[in-house]
């Protein structure tokens, strides 16, 4: 893991609220209609939706997120949902405490 990028990735607010938003997806967002549960995480729609940003921007800042392993897509039909990993959340913690 690469502290230095998780940061970055972190740095941003939004990317910051969405990581916070799938702490707790149950009290942040409808679960997605087809499923009725956030079993697989939730759906890039619904994340788009409460930021209020644009598809682009959100599918991007999903990327980023993805990228330093912080979040895991699930692919279900035509829809993409998201879970926060929390093996890489406690590892970064648990690093973030040790160098610091």
């Amino acid at each position: 893991m690469d502290i230095i990028k998780v940061n970055n990735a972190l740095a941003n607010k939004t990317r910051f609220d969405i990581l916070n938003w799938l702490k707790n997806p149950e009290a942040n967002f409808p679960a997605h209609q087809e499923l009725k549960h956030f079993d697989f995480g939730v759906c890039a729609m619904y994340i788009k939706d409460k930021s209020g940003l644009s598809q682009s921007t959100i599918s991007s800042y999903l990327s980023t997120l993805q990228n330093v392993d912080l979040i895991s897509p699930t692919r279900v039909g035509k829809w993409t949902y998201f879970k926060r990993n929390e093996k890489t959340i406690n590892l970064y913690l648990q690093k973030l405490k040790k160098l610091l």
